[in-house]
């Protein structure tokens, strides 16, 4: 058996042309989408996607501001200038991107984005109105993964589904999101035990822990449908997922790495963004 390949790329190109008719439909009504990206790493995978993100506004008629603050940065100034870009009205949607200088806390800078502005859902107000099944912009991430899911007609409803992480970033809200489609969910972590006993059990395995290789064939039940959401560089300037190579000779359908879930989640944050103005 090899498992069937769920790409995202149609779908992500499906999203790209919605948001690219949005926008010019808004720049034409006085009313231009504008994404604004603070980053303060010298990260490779990091300034990797954002790069991605800068290509793929342009393409869709989305200005596009890259404020790098630098790896050194402090916590305050990382926090005055995303409250600065939150007061301003040019500025539709607002990503702070990871990871952070050490001693600098997600969860603490991201609350100095308005949700209205959070187009990747990093705000623990925007996290608490998705767990409450409240409308709020998910992390876009994790809303590709579902996302990709739905495209290839997986269903989701009463089955048994596995994630492996647990961040504020995609594994609680994925966990969520698949409740909100009625699957039962399973979070694992690092302190699960038996980590294989516990995904071989799902019908849907989603890995997003950020390690090259961590799940392997035994950690999958035969048939499973399986979702790489790892993004981790090797030395050759490639990307690989969290997921083994070998998983495909025994999953049912698994997404690849890349173009999986990356461009899924590039396109829907700029799908946010002009939504975001329009809400």
């Amino acid at each position: 058996m090899s498992a069937r390949p769920l790409p995202g790329r149609d779908l992500a190109a499906a999203i790209r042309t919605d948001t690219a008719e949005r926008a010019a439909e808004l720049a034409a009504a006085g009313r231009p989408p504008k994404l604004a990206v603070v980053t303060a790493t010298a990260d490779e995978s990091s300034a990797w996607y954002v790069r991605s993100i800068v290509t793929a506004a342009g393409k869709a008629g989305i200005a596009c501001e890259v404020v790098d603050l630098g790896p050194e940065a402090p916590a305050a100034e990382i926090r005055e200038r995303l409250e600065s870009l939150s007061a301003d009205g040019q500025v539709s949607g607002i990503i702070l991107q990871t990871p952070l200088p050490g001693g600098a806390k997600l969860e603490d800078l991201a609350s100095a984005i308005v949700p209205a502005k959070d187009v990747d859902g990093a705000n623990p107000l925007s996290l608490g109105r998705l767990a409450a099944g409240l409308p709020a912009f998910a992390p876009a991430t994790a809303e590709a993964v579902v996302r990709i899911l739905e495209h290839h007609g997986v269903e989701l409803a009463g089955r048994h589904a596995v994630v492996v992480g647990r961040s504020t970033v995609v594994g609680k809200p994925a966990a969520h999101l698949l409740l909100d489609r009625h699957a039962t969910v399973t979070v694992c972590h690092s302190r699960t035990a038996d980590l294989p006993a516990v995904t071989s059990a799902g019908d849907i395995l989603v890995a997003a822990v950020g390690r090259a290789g961590l799940i392997t064939a035994e950690h999958v039940k035969p048939g499973a449908v399986v979702v790489d959401v790892g993004t981790n560089p090797t030395d050759d300037g490639g990307l690989v997922g969290d997921v083994d190579p070998a998983v495909a000779e025994r999953a049912g359908a698994l997404t690849p790495v890349p173009g999986g879930v990356g461009p899924v989640t590039t396109a829907l944050l700029l799908w946010h963004t002009v939504r975001a103005v329009r809400e």
